[in-house]
C-alpha cells in the first residue's frame, strides 16, 4: 500500500522541481496563471515563504482518496518528502484557465530512496480567490510499463 501512495504523494511532497516548461506562453497571462506560475517557480527554487505567499491563510490541498490537508502550516509540511532523494524532474505541458480556476497539466520523474525512478503525469487543479490559490486538487498516475 505504502508503494502505491509514494507516486502519489511526490508531486505533492517535492520541494524541488529542476525542469519547469509550458506548452505555450503568453505575455499577457492573468493574474490567476501568475499566481499559478509563481507557485511553480517556487517550488523550483524549494522556497517555502514563496510557496505560502501565493496560497490564502485557509488553503485546502486534496489529493482525493489519500488526504485533504487544510490550512499553510500543513500544506508546509508537504512541500517536501522524504522519501525521495535528488531533484525530481516537473515538466508543465499546458496551463489553461476559466472563470477562478488553473489547471495545469504534465509529467514528473523521481527517484525514490530505493533507487525506483518514478515516471508520472499529473494534473493540479487551483481553485483561486482573490488572485491567492484557496484550494489545490491534484491528480497523479504512474505511466504504466516505465522504470
Amino acid at each position: 500500500m505504502m508503494y502505491r501512495l509514494m507516486p502519489v504523494r511526490l508531486l505533492l511532497l517535492t520541494g524541488v522541481l529542476t525542469s519547469f516548461t509550458y506548452f505555450s506562453t503568453s505575455s499577457h497571462m492573468s493574474k490567476n496563471k501568475e499566481t499559478v506560475s509563481r507557485y511553480m517557480d517556487a517550488f523550483n527554487q524549494t522556497d517555502h515563504a514563496k510557496i505560502l505567499a501565493c496560497l490564502t491563510d485557509d488553503v485546502t490541498w486534496e489529493l482525493p482518496g489519500v488526504y485533504l490537508h487544510k490550512g499553510k502550516a500543513a500544506f508546509d509540511k508537504e512541500i517536501e518528502n522524504n522519501a525521495f532523494t535528488g531533484k525530481p524532474v516537473i515538466k508543465v505541458s499546458r496551463m489553461t484557465e476559466e472563470d477562478n480556476v488553473v489547471t495545469a497539466e504534465g509529467t514528473v520523474q523521481a527517484k525514490t530512496n530505493d533507487g525506483v525512478i518514478l515516471h508520472l503525469v499529473f494534473c493540479d487543479v487551483f481553485e483561486m480567490e482573490n488572485g491567492s490559490i484557496k484550494k489545490l486538487t491534484s491528480y497523479l498516475m504512474t505511466l504504466p510499463g516505465k522504470k
